[in-house]
């Protein structure tokens, strides 16, 4: 019997064994099971999309097997100046922020840092008054408690079933104006702020509902990065540069640009009277992250990076949790990433939920057009988007940097084409 469970083990690991872990490269697409012809498709749709004026441009990479077969830029960054899209182009990733700090947060939770279920006031003590909203007052946005049932997780932060809300983003307009009342700083700042004091007001301000019981989107990344800096004992920039940026070889990823890089920045743009232009700010400084302080590092959304380094992380991701010879999580631990984390909270749908993932369940491999069942994705407010495969091995990224109210459809699109490019599983 002994004998029997030992061979079992050793066929089940010699895949594993056999497989070694990928960095990127330029291949072609026929020796990784791609049809050249289909990617010419996708090349032409963002070809036709900036003609059109769709969009003013954009840069999309799609991997295979850690081989990349297109790697593009597309139409202008900056229009009203006549510039056009470079490959390295450094984009406001926005919320693609999310699952760099949840890769952090797991990278200290698999040094026994904590316990996902451990309640978050156990490390920030401001969160043991926290309360679920009860009445509200719309001439001054004052507002009362009821006690919670329920303290808030880790897990739950993770997750976005805290209950905490996401001030001008908010769905709820009472949240959005308790927010601002508050001073909270949702993602980009350029002024002397830290996130520690965010963190402290916005523990003090009511949850939408009890912990666990529905699913906010929120920001518990933001409260996450805090956690980090609690934990490891440093900054949260400097956490990320010295464990996931420089062992990644993602030189291009800041919360705030040196100055040498900062002409690569693109401009966010909206259309308006058909022609585009710079985005006319409301909540945050168009300065940001090329100028200011340089102190608040928001885990939800402050990052700026590019195509090529947002795909080495998700290739560490696909890799089981090592690229370029530096391991970031275990395989274990990269599994329980990328399981649903919500329950039946999303039943019905095509998507799960895990830890800052969004996850492709049976039903959505089903409906089509999306990716294997397991397939993780997100995006950012300013249009820029990913998703990886672990089953085809694919990572599809596609950057832009626009707002407001325009018919873009290159983002299902491109998807959907993407997977469509497969010939070979």
């Amino acid at each position: 019997m002994k004998n029997l469970i030992g061979l079992i083990w050793l066929l089940a690991i010699l895949p594993v064994l056999g497989q070694q872990p990928q960095t990127l490269e330029i291949g072609a697409p026929d020796a990784v099971g791609m049809s050249a012809q289909r990617l010419d498709r996708i090349d032409a749709m963002l070809k036709a999309s900036v003609s059109s004026g769709m969009i003013p441009g954009a840069v999309a990479l799609i991997a295979r097997d850690g081989k990349i077969v297109l790697y593009n830029a597309y139409g202008k960054s900056d229009v009203q100046a006549g510039k056009a899209f470079e490959k390295d182009a450094i984009f406001r990733i926005a919320s693609q922020t999310k699952a760099i700090t949840s890769t952090a947060v797991m990278m200290l939770w698999e040094e026994g840092k904590f316990r996902l279920d451990d309640p978050i006031s156990k490390y920030i003590p401001e969160f043991e008054g926290t309360g679920l909203i009860d009445t509200f007052n719309e001439a001054d946005s004052t507002f009362t408690t009821k006690p919670l049932k329920h303290p808030i997780t880790i897990r739950n932060l993770i997750s976005h079933t805290s209950g905490i809300g996401y001030g001008m983003i908010d769905g709820d307009d009472r949240f959005r104006k308790i927010y601002q009342k508050a001073g909270i700083i949702d993602a980009f700042t350029t002024e002397n702020k830290t996130i520690g004091a965010n963190i402290k007001k916005l523990a003090t301000l009511p949850l939408h509902h009890e912990p666990g019981a529905a699913w906010t989107y929120s920001e518990g990344l933001d409260v996450l990065g805090y956690l980090v800096e609690i934990l490891s004992g440093m900054p949260f920039d400097q956490y990320l540069r010295t464990h996931i940026f420089e062992p990644l070889g993602m030189a291009d990823s800041w919360f705030y640009l040196p100055e040498n890089k900062a002409d690569r920045l693109v401009p966010v743009q909206e259309k308006k009277a058909d022609k585009w232009q710079p985005l006319e700010t409301t909540f945050y400084d168009p300065d940001y992250p090329k100028k200011g302080a340089r102190t608040f590092f928001s885990g939800g959304g402050g990052l700026s990076s590019t195509a090529m380094d947002y795909t080495k992380f998700l290739q560490m991701y696909l890799n089981g949790g090592i690229y370029n010879g530096h391991r970031l999580l275990s395989p274990t631990t990269v599994r329980s990433i990328l399981a649903n984390q919500i329950g039946d909270l999303w039943a019905g749908g095509p998507n799960d939920f895990g830890l800052a993932f969004e996850l492709v369940n049976a039903k959505g491999e089903t409906m089509g057009g999306i990716g294997s069942e397991g397939t993780f994705d997100w995006g950012g407010y300013f249009n820029t988007q990913y998703f990886a495969d672990p089953e085809t091995h694919i990572i599809g990224i596609l950057m832009k940097q626009t707002q407001g109210e325009i018919q873009d459809e290159t983002g299902w699109k491109f998807r959907q084409m993407v997977f469509a490019a497969v010939t070979d599983l």
